[in-house]
């Protein structure tokens, strides 16, 4: 009488399909997966994957076929379906939404048990109504701020709370789910990024997610647990992961080691009814998929206008970006989100700007002015573009560089077929440049934070920090103090 499920992600959308009246008389079935992609389709969301049949510009080889894991997994006659986790941070208190599937009554039970350590912070039993269960669990409050602050997640002590929770039926376990959780806050307050309550200025680098061979897919999970090590060894506190959802597993290993995570939705190229609907339903889900890793802070639906390029003349365009901007606070209003990164803000929480100009003191010139409001956004267009759509004046929201830098350089052979936002020929050169442009946007005082282009060089771009492989250019220990904006040790 056992039930089973075929779950399933390819491109960006997972599903489940139960096939439990699906078995013949032997008992087996035969499941085929079947993906439908079309590569010429730009109404779908796509992020970096060329359309042509060859890579162009920032584009990239497409990804055919199923690119994450495919598993069967076989439960109960009642089993926990989805768990969801909401740190509450000013009062000591974490929300846990729990989803039960399969046969109900009345005995449906979820205890939840929350442990730091050795030590028992929640041990709650809750019924199940309407095939779930909703609380908030306050955790044993020690009183002290220093033992308080030893339970907060932070890039610099990524603390997790091991959660375990059993399905009853008359008392009897019928199913039992291990998990995680964070307490920690991510929020702003006026013009400064906040973390779990005090100021926290942003190290971020743009991240691809792309493999030499494996192009979307790592090549295994010590791949992704690197990454996430080397961003941190670079002197970074966080990525912002461009045009693509990541895997789960990435978002595991920068939940335990300590990175903050920007995630972006994967932009389509075409403005239809249609390309709306397919971003609606997977940016949905994605949200869904990632809420409870505490390591993801921010939200970020559009780029640079993509899939919405006429935001200053077409009314629909601009309706597209505050609508989902404000579907996004809906779905998850404990999260800053950016509706539209890098230029042409309209609803948003924080403003995003895109400056490649890699000339050091250009760029000191230009953001260390007395009155940004009337320099900056009525009269210099970073990129060519107006920073902030009209009617949605600046109103003091956090002001973040999210893309700069992109500085091109390769000792390998065939880089010269590369390309970069600058260029320059010699180890010395490529970290004097660096170290020049993050000692500007550490300083200046209008930013909350910054975001390098970029992690890795990625196909025909040789802007990255590392290689391909992911060996670095110059020593990680001057990368990550030119981060830091700190002296060598």
């Amino acid at each position: 009488n056992d039930a089973f499920v075929t779950s399933h992600e390819g491109g960006h959308t997972p599903f489940s399909v139960d096939i439990t009246d699906a078995l013949d008389a032997s008992g087996t079935q035969t499941v085929t997966v079947l993906v439908e992609d079309d590569p010429h389709e730009l109404t779908k969301p796509r992020g970096k994957q060329d359309w042509l049949p060859q890579p162009h510009s920032i584009w990239y080889p497409r990804t055919s076929g199923i690119w994450r894991t495919v598993w069967f997994e076989q439960v109960p006659a009642s089993w926990i379906r989805s768990l969801r986790w909401t740190p509450l941070f000013e009062n000591f208190e974490i929300g846990c939404e729990v989803q039960v599937d399969g046969e109900q009554d009345d005995t449906l039970m979820v205890e939840v048990r929350i442990r730091h350590g050795a030590t028992m912070l929640a041990d709650d039993v809750y019924k199940v109504v309407g095939r779930e269960a909703v609380r908030k669990i306050a955790l044993s409050d020690p009183g002290i701020d220093d033992s308080r602050n030893a339970l907060l997640w932070s890039p610099e002590r990524p603390t997790l709370l091991d959660a375990e929770l059993r399905l009853l039926r008359r008392g009897e376990v019928i199913d039992t789910v291990t998990s995680y959780t964070a307490l920690r806050a991510f929020n702003i307050n006026r013009d400064r990024l906040l973390l779990n309550g005090r100021p926290y200025p942003l190290r971020l680098v743009l991240d691809q997610g792309y493999w030499p061979d494996t192009l979307m897919t790592a090549p295994d999970d010590d791949a992704l647990r690197r990454d996430v090590e080397l961003a941190k060894a670079m002197g970074f506190n966080g990525v912002r992961k461009h045009q693509k959802i990541e895997d789960p597993r990435y978002l595991y290993w920068a939940d335990r080691l300590g990175l903050l995570v920007w995630e972006e939705m994967p932009s389509a190229y075409r403005f239809t009814a249609r390309s709306m609907t397919r971003l609606l339903r997977e940016w949905t889900e994605a949200i869904e998929r990632d809420y409870s890793h505490p390591c993801v802070v921010v939200w970020v639906p559009f780029n640079e206008s993509w899939g919405v390029p006429n935001l200053t003349a077409i009314e629909a365009h601009r309706n597209a970006v505050e609508a989902l901007f404000h579907l996004t606070k809906m779905l998850d209003p404990t999260r800053p989100v950016i509706g539209n990164d890098g230029w042409e803000a309209s609803a948003t929480d924080i403003l995003g700007i895109h400056d490649y100009d890699c000339d050091a003191d250009k760029l000191r010139a230009r953001y260390a002015v007395s009155d940004p409001v009337r320099t900056l956004f009525d009269q210099r267009r970073p990129g060519g573009r107006i920073l902030t759509l009209d009617g949605f004046p600046h109103r003091g929201q956090p002001i973040v560089l999210t893309e700069f830098g992109g500085i091109a350089f390769s000792m390998r052979a065939g880089a010269a077929h590369g390309w970069g936002y600058s260029t320059v020929d010699s180890p010395d050169s490529f970290h004097a440049l660096y170290r020049g442009l993050l000692e500007v946007v550490s300083n200046t005082l209008m930013f909350s934070g910054f975001c390098y282009t970029q992690f890795a060089d990625t196909f025909q771009e040789t802007n990255g920090l590392l290689y391909a492989d992911r060996t670095p250019k110059i020593p990680l220990e001057q990368i990550s103090a030119a981060t830091r904006n700190a002296p060598l040790p």
